[in-house]
């Protein structure tokens, strides 16, 4: 694989495409799937990507001159997104073609819509959906379960690619399993809800 320096951690990825470029100071954690011609660099700082997350094809992180780049769990970065120093929640879905630069947070739950530029430092609560160039909220919503979704479908296709399938998502029974996990994370959620 193509892994650049003594600092990269892997831990038990779903699946790397031997296209991806990883320097410097890299964590990736269990279960993360980095697709086509992904670039990541951490010349200073450092870059994690959070359990279950992907990382779709030509998407590139890298470090802020003073912050990490940061990606929660089960979260999913589309294509074509540039991640720049900056904080990502658990359970967020970043658009295609997203930017989100320097100090940047988006908290949790939250959608990045595709084309959006969020700017240097701005702080994108919880549960939001963002939009536009500059980047402003435009709705408030609990996103957690379709991004969880989301995150959940590419980590079944990951495991398949990994195997040499790659044709997971049109396989028979798939759909029932999606409908079986998305039934567990309404119950997992409504569990949490009723416990707070």
């Amino acid at each position: 694989m193509p892994f650049h320096g003594p600092d990269i951690v892997i831990k038990n990825p779903a699946f790397i495409h031997d296209t991806v470029q990883v320097y410097g100071k890299v964590t990736i954690e269990d279960g993360v799937s980095v697709w086509p011609n992904v670039v990541m660099r951490a010349e200073s700082q450092q870059i994690v990507i959070g359990k279950r997350s992907n990382i779709q094809d030509f998407t590139m992180i890298h470090v802020g001159a003073g912050s990490d780049s940061i990606i929660g769990e089960d979260c999913s970065v589309t294509h074509h997104c540039t991640i720049h120093g900056c904080t990502i929640g658990d359970a967020c879905l970043i658009g295609i073609n997203a930017v989100v630069a320097d100090g940047a947070v988006i908290g949790d739950n939250c959608i990045v819509g595709q084309n959006a530029f969020v700017r240097e430092n701005q702080k994108i609560p919880a549960n939001s959906i963002v939009v536009g160039v500059p980047a402003a909220i435009k709705a408030t919503r609990d996103n957690e379960l379709p991004n969880r979704m989301n995150a959940f479908m590419y980590y079944e296709n990951a495991l398949a690619y990994a195997a040499g399938n790659y044709r997971r998502w049109s396989e028979e029974g798939f759909m029932k399993l999606a409908a079986d996990e998305m039934d567990r994370l309404k119950a997992m959620i409504a569990g949490r809800t009723e416990n707070a």
